[in-house]
């Protein structure tokens, strides 16, 4: 009987992996074919895989259909694992510091102005609240990857309202994460209990400062002495072994394996290796994104949306509407101009990956009624199609305003918008030195605590446990030590002492703030004494003995600990830069002034396609070449006759100033049109190409024919005859010259 049993078992785990494995084959092949027909049509792949997804469900039944679900439910969750963490390799605190007030602003308006919407047309049709809530935070979430890809396919990364709209969408992917942990303990407490919606916060962010203080403390460090052991194989092996163990980590902490696998994204985006983490672990998230996308496809129910095609109608107006209304409103509130505030508003109208995201925690929770699924997705399908459209839009809609706007309304928008960025010195100081001091109260704060729950919850039963009575002298000793070093920090001026004169000197009244900015950091210090000491032993003892351990922390281990704390600050501040110190090279002095620096070529480049010996990178920016990295392969002190391309990571000596100047012009990058879309690198190749009569090239220069732009081509070289021309751009092409160039061979084929 037992072994009967046994076989059965056995008999039922192999159907399980071939039923799995043959869902599998089945999605991508299929996927595979309609992603094609999407490419071909020139739409975006995404949309494809939820074709794809709707064909091989059972609401379509023409083709086979997967033989269970829960399998693909399962490559669906990793799915969301590996693409919140790419996600976080994009997002990184650094960007977050680095958008300003107008993302943040903006950001808020966006969410909180879509969400509320979306909340009131629920309950006028008659959904729950739970579901209401979920509705409003499903449509309140902006594409990423459906903006990024319509800014660079229509080649307006470089514009400034691009820039605005990417650091808005930076913020929004962050709140987006506090959205779904907010949402979940809504929805396992089937109540808006403010109490508690504030407890999840609090407790989200306590753990995410906790995280990233840790991970960014240690992990670059790590990662870098371990660097010469880390080749493709390996560096995938350990990025995803992080990922997967800080969403572990984030279950075990009471939230979603999804926000542990953002977390470690993000930390990894600072390191000097988040570009070759990119790199390889790309492969795995489009392969899982697809399979989470197709997933989502095969909820849709063709009936469902014909019952509810009003709600998917009214929701898709919303959207575009709302993202304009309540995007361009606050670029405004920020101080933007009117052109740019249109501009990034009609960039914000649609929905995608963090919606569906959204729709499936709620699934999964069982709070989310069916029907809202395939609606949301119809939405994020029409408004991604309309994506494109509404951005060629916002030029001739802003130029309508500005005509038709009344002109003293004009005026005190230009007004106000000046006003927002004319900002004088010494207001820019002192919210330098606010936000410096916010943070370092924040931060050391949240160390502090950490420290005192490990010590009442960890470490004193483990020592009284081991010495008896001696344990708790032991945990208080061993907890005051540790807090020692993060006490000080924080009860020492979070300013230099020349900001608080050039304060002073402005204005007097800034003496006031500054003394309060103290006083209260010292409180807060000595009140994080008396806490962990009340833990162990009484209240009583533990003012008594705060009172006494700060004094003596302030008067007679001062100059010792300032000095470990500011090592301790400048190793966090060098890891959280460690990607920006690599590219400029300013931490890496090689002799006096000298700075050894690591930047990756773009395609705008000016000396891109050159020999070092004619780019003149010595006489026109002062540094010299000491190395050149392409596809993995180093190539150290290279010689002059090493030519510069596309996507090498050259290492360069110089001054700052020489590298600062060299960096504008190496990374410039310029975006590929709609046509070099059409272009595969891999099958660029060295051609010659010889010129006849009816070449379109006769006549023309290099920047007269826009190669580059038009035909994704780069000239290499120039032989006339038995002569080699130098290539600067001017010189004409004339009949039966032979031009060396990179490309497509079949579109440079039509140049000869």
């Amino acid at each position: 009987m037992i072994a009967l049993t046994a076989q059965v078992a056995t008999e039922t785990a192999e159907m399980n992996v071939e039923g799995l494995i043959s869902d599998l084959a089945f999605i991508l092949l299929l996927g595979a074919a309609v992603t094609l027909i999407f490419k071909w049509i020139k739409q975006p792949v995404v949309l494809g895989y939820i074709v794809a997804g709707f064909l091989a469900s059972p609401n379509f039944e023409y083709l086979p259909s997967v033989t269970t679900i829960e399998n693909i439910d399962l490559w669906a969750q990793v799915g969301i694992i590996v693409m919140l963490f790419s996600l976080g390799l994009e997002f990184s605190f650094k960007k977050l510091m680095n958008v300003g007030g107008s993302g943040v602003v903006t950001a808020l308006i966006i969410i909180t102005g879509m969400t509320l919407c979306g909340v009131v047309l629920g309950h006028v049709w008659g959904f729950s609240s739970i579901n209401c809530l979920f509705l409003g935070g499903m449509i309140s979430m902006q594409s990423t990857t459906i903006i990024i890809k319509a800014f660079t396919d229509m080649g307006l990364k470089q514009k400034k309202f691009a820039s605005i709209v990417l650091g808005v969408l930076i913020v929004e992917d962050l709140f987006a994460v506090v959205m779904m942990v907010v949402l979940s303990s809504v929805a396992m407490t089937n109540s808006v209990d403010g109490g508690e919606m504030i407890y999840s916060i609090s407790k989200l962010a306590f753990f995410l400062i906790i995280w990233f203080l840790v991970g960014v403390f240690l992990l670059p460090s790590l990662l870098n002495s371990s660097r010469r052991f880390l080749n493709n194989e390996t560096l995938l092996v350990v990025s995803m072994g992080l990922c997967l163990g800080m969403a572990v980590s984030s279950v075990m902490c009471g939230f979603s394996l999804a926000l542990g696998a953002f977390v470690m994204g993000s930390i990894l985006a600072g390191t000097s290796l988040a570009e070759s983490i990119e790199k390889v672990t790309e492969p795995v998230k489009n392969l899982f994104g697809a399979v989470f996308f197709i997933s989502v496809g095969m909820l849709v129910d063709p009936h469902t949306l014909v019952e509810y095609w009003k709600p998917i109608v009214a929701l898709s107006a919303l959207v575009i509407v709302g993202g304009i209304v309540f995007g361009s409103g606050g670029m405004l509130v920020t101080g933007q101009s009117l052109r740019v505030a249109i501009e990034s508003g009609f960039s914000l109208t649609q929905i995608g990956e963090f919606s569906f995201i959204i729709a499936t925690l709620g699934l999964s929770l069982g709070v989310l009624e069916q029907a809202l699924y395939p609606i949301i997705v119809a939405v994020s399908v029409i408004t991604t199609f309309t994506t494109p459209y509404m951005i060629k839009a916002a030029d001739p809609a802003a130029t309508w305003v500005e005509r038709h706007i009344p002109k003293r309304l004009r005026f005190l928008i230009n007004r106000y918008s000046r006003k927002a960025q004319e900002e004088s010195a010494t207001v820019t100081l002192w919210h330098t030195v606010l936000r410096r001091y916010a943070w370092r109260v924040v931060l050391y704060s949240i160390v502090l605590l950490a420290m005192c729950l490990i010590s009442k919850h960890l470490l004193l039963p483990w020592l009284e446990e081991k010495f008896l009575g001696w344990g708790k002298a032991l945990c208080g000793l061993l907890t005051l030590s540790g807090m020692a070093p993060f006490l000080l920090a924080l009860s020492l001026p979070a300013s230099a002492r020349t900001e608080r004169d050039r304060l002073l000197e402005a204005n007097a009244r800034f003496d006031v703030p500054l003394i309060v900015m103290t006083v209260l950091r010292l409180f807060i210090a000595l009140m994080f004494i008396i806490y962990a000491i009340s833990s162990i032993w009484s209240a009583s003892i533990g003012i008594a003995t705060g009172l006494a351990v700060f004094t003596l922390l302030i008067f007679f281990f001062s100059s010792h600990v300032k000095a470990r704390m500011r090592r301790i600050e400048s190793k966090f501040l060098d890891n959280l830069n460690e990607r920006e110190l690599r590219r400029s090279g300013r931490n890496n002095v090689v002799v006096s002034d000298l700075h050894l620096a690591y930047m990756t070529i773009g395609y705008g480049c000016p000396f891109v396609g050159e020999r070092l010996r004619d780019s003149n990178l010595r006489r026109t920016y002062g540094v010299n070449v000491v190395s050149i990295s392409r596809g993995g392969e180093g190539i150290p002190i290279p010689s002059g006759d090493q030519r510069i391309f596309p996507g090498d990571t050259i290492g360069v000596i110089g001054t700052d100033e020489q590298i600062q100047r060299l960096l504008v012009d190496a990374e410039r990058d310029e975006a590929p049109t709609d046509h070099a879309t059409d272009v595969n690198p891999q099958n660029f190749r060295m051609t010659p190409l010889q010129l006849s009569d009816n070449s379109p090239l006769i006549g023309k220069s290099a920047t007269t024919a826009n190669l580059r732009r038009e035909h994704t081509a780069l000239v290499v070289a120039l032989q006339r005859g038995e002569e080699y021309i130098p290539v600067n751009g001017q010189e004409r092409f004339e009949t039966g010259d032979t031009v060396w160039m990179v490309g497509d061979p079949k579109m440079l084929a039509t140049l000869k």
